[in-house]
């Protein structure tokens, strides 16, 4: 369902947590079902995923800013050191 809310978002792959997504949308829940049933051409291979961070933002400007940032160099470091626990990742793949 559409909110006034937009969404960065970002997915893990659950046959390699290493592969991370990052992407921005006003429906998580749609947009999961998409990445899932392979309808987006940069997730397909590694399917299926699981939303491990979103970030809700009012502003579609702010949201799209803070996505760029997320995919850019330093936001993908930054994304590693807050975001996720690599112990659980491997944890949640592996069970």
């Amino acid at each position: 369902m559409k909110t006034p809310f937009h969404y960065v978002y970002i997915l893990v792959s659950e046959t390699d947590s290493s592969r991370h997504y990052t992407g921005l949308t006003q429906d998580l829940e749609a947009r999961l079902l998409a990445h899932n049933a392979g309808q987006v051409s940069h997730t397909t291979k590694f399917r299926p995923w699981w939303i491990e961070n979103a970030f809700a933002f009012r502003s579609r400007e702010e949201a799209a800013a803070f996505e760029r940032y997320l995919k850019s160099h330093s936001g993908r470091a930054f994304a590693i050191k807050h975001f996720w626990d690599p112990l659980r990742l491997r944890a949640r793949v592996c069970r």
